[in-house]
């Protein structure tokens, strides 16, 4: 009787094969995990997945408000004001930004609109947990001062030192935008800034409730920074910048607005009031595009 031939490793290499094959998956296809992650449900993604496009998002009415010279261009001139200059970006999924410029004989007006999505890439961390990081530290770095409410002041017992705007007060009674001086001392005069040029009336800096401060009703979170700054040694004779900063974020979007006002001597800093309305009533017909 003939015998079949018997390799011994035969067997051996069958079954190692089908062992791979089980492994790959009960599904039969296989899998892309990570090594070292720990298994369960990833943080949740962020709300938005795409951005606006920046120099679309401002309308032509609001740009005529925030560039008023625009209004004394030919047409033509004027059209392309109102255009803005896209950012320069690699990735218009991640962040975009569009600038405009408006020039006139008495000064500059310079507005700018960033729009960034934040991604995590920790599968432990959320969009949006990550977005309040980043967010956190742009609040951190606009130095606001501490709200009124966290700690109770005891009037001085003479005339308010922090007088109305058309009262005379002493140079440098006022902190300087963005102070971190605490709510206790904002109304004094102190002997290393009696020297110091004091910024004009409704600097934000005073109790007209145009200082740097925390927005409500405005997105998830929200701050405005207000900081000017006279034309260095003729600060006497007028001119100068005021830049209105309004940051504010909704799920895991940053939107940032700067509106900046420069004027040439004897034309006085630019009024906080007025910027200050613009940019929030900008910031607020952005943060209803993100709600669309």
């Amino acid at each position: 009787m003939q015998r079949k031939a018997y390799v011994p490793g035969l067997a051996l290499l069958v079954a190692l094969a089908s062992g791979c094959s089980a492994a790959s998956g009960s599904n039969g296809s296989s899998t892309d995990s990570k090594g070292g992650v720990t298994k369960g449900a990833p943080a949740p993604p962020g709300k938005y997945r795409t951005l606006p496009e920046p120099c679309h998002a401002v309308s032509k009415t609001v740009l005529k408000d925030m560039l008023p010279g625009a209004a004394g261009l030919a047409d033509a001139d004027a059209e392309k004001e109102y255009a803005g200059t896209a950012d320069l970006t690699y990735d218009t999924d991640r962040r975009v930004g569009c600038r405009w410029k408006d020039e006139t004989p008495d000064g500059v007006r310079r507005l700018m609109v960033d729009f960034e999505r934040v991604v995590s890439y920790d599968p432990t961390v959320s969009d949006d947990d990550q977005t309040k990081e980043l967010y956190g530290k742009k609040e951190s770095a606009a130095d606001l001062p501490a709200p009124q409410s966290s700690a109770p002041v005891t009037p001085p017992a003479g005339p308010r030192a922090s007088a109305s705007p058309g009262a005379s007060t002493p140079p440098g009674a006022s902190a300087s935008p963005g102070s971190s001086a605490p709510p206790s001392t904002a109304g004094s005069a102190s002997p290393s800034t009696a020297g110091s040029t004091s910024p004009s009336p409704s600097d934000g800096t005073g109790t007209d409730g145009l200082q740097p401060r925390r927005l409500s009703g405005l997105g998830d979170a929200a701050f405005l920074d207000d900081v000017s700054s006279p034309s260095g040694a003729g600060a006497g004779q007028g001119g100068g910048q005021r830049t209105v900063t309004v940051v504010f974020r909704t799920s895991n979007v940053i939107v940032t607005i700067e509106y900046t006002a420069q004027t040439m001597a004897p034309a006085p800093v630019p009024d906080s009031k007025e910027l200050q309305e613009q940019a929030q009533a900008l910031a607020g017909r952005l943060v209803e595009q993100f709600s669309e």
